[in-house]
């Protein structure tokens, strides 16, 4: 059991501001979120697009911005729970009770949502063998490569991340890559390599084919792919990888109560709490009149949750509000030195 002041649902930009401000008022949080890494849609959907609407920045891209946000919030050891998925949600008595998927349990004053529109979650294989093997012989991303090390390995997908992973994986093991079309969809310079590893032997493509069946008991030995004519081929096989893209779903946040509208939160613009007290929602996936989906009106909606999460976590104290540029006791959360 975790034991914090707030936790996070969601750990993208919007979300990682809110721990800054949570951290520069003295609150701790801990962020769940069930991708594999932190950033949200700025990591997931465009890591190398330009963002030209935050404040100060002419120009950043995703990745960059999410690796600034990232800095900005070292100086709190904040704790990132990836590949979890906040479940249930209980309020004992003056506190909530917040379960994940992996039964990790939370007990914390607060709660703010900052999800986005709903949860990323991977498309899978269209095969209901293919559950009983995931996280064991059957992934959608990749933690540690060296796990697949000297192995064989089919690869499914027909954009960059699975081009990139056949590239990188087919250095230390055997790669079949499988297409359901004849063309790839990814950028010029991947295809390029992809084709010239196939030329040079170093990996083995199969187009157009899509996965038919999967063998084995514990952990898969092979599988069948099909084509458009209904041929079949056997393919001996450790592990299997589907990079298919990711799909947005609400998930369990339908299940609490929030008085949703239209798959959106709604809140008072007062503090961003939902109708639920200790229940904060920020970012995409709240909602009010005038709302703009922006990442800056992200971060002003997390400051101003930041400060209603004080006093429910410490009802005892008094707020009190101070600017960075003069307080002492932010500048000592931030590990600066005094002058």
């Amino acid at each position: 059991m975790i034991t914090t002041d707030v936790l996070i649902i969601g750990a993208g930009p919007t979300a990682l501001f809110a721990v800054q401000q949570l951290g520069l008022i003295g609150l701790k949080a801990e962020v769940v979120d069930n991708l594999d890494k932190v950033g949200g849609q700025c990591s997931e959907l465009y890591p190398d697009k330009p963002i030209y609407d935050i404040p100060a920045i002419p120009e950043c891209t995703g990745e960059t911005l999410t690796k600034n946000l990232m800095k900005q919030i070292e100086p709190f050891n904040t704790n990132f729970h990836l590949r979890e998925r906040v479940e249930q949600l209980v309020k004992e008595g003056t506190k909530w009770k917040i379960t994940t998927n992996k039964k990790k349990v939370f007990i914390a004053p607060n709660i703010i949502i900052a999800g986005g529109v709903g949860s990323f979650e991977p498309r899978k294989f269209p095969l209901k063998e293919a559950e009983k093997f995931e996280e064991s012989s059957v992934f959608y991303s990749i933690r540690d490569k060296k796990y697949f090390d000297k192995k064989k390995i089919c690869i499914f997908g027909g954009g960059d991340s699975a081009l990139d992973w056949s590239i990188e994986l087919s250095k230390n093991s055997k790669v079949v890559l499988v297409h359901r079309r004849l063309e790839f969809r990814g950028i010029p310079k991947n295809i390029e390599t992809v084709k010239k590893l196939e030329k040079d032997g170093k990996i083995e493509i199969e187009t157009p084919y899509q996965i038919n069946s999967i063998e084995g008991d514990n952990k898969i030995k092979a599988i069948t792919i099909k084509d458009d004519e209904g041929k079949i081929k056997k393919i001996d096989t450790d592990y299997i990888l589907g990079f298919f893209g990711l799909v947005m779903k609400l998930g369990p946040i339908a299940e609490w109560g929030l008085n949703l509208d239209k798959k959106h939160i709604p809140v008072s613009t007062e503090n961003f709490q939902t109708n639920k007290e200790g229940i904060f929602a920020i970012g995409d996936i709240c909602t009010y009149p005038g709302k703009l989906k922006l990442i800056l009106s992200g971060f002003h909606e997390g400051a101003l949750a930041a400060r209603e999460c004080f006093k429910l976590a410490r009802p005892d104290e008094k707020y009190r509000f101070e600017y960075t540029t003069t307080s002492k006791k932010i500048h000592e959360r931030l590990g600066q030195k005094q002058t």
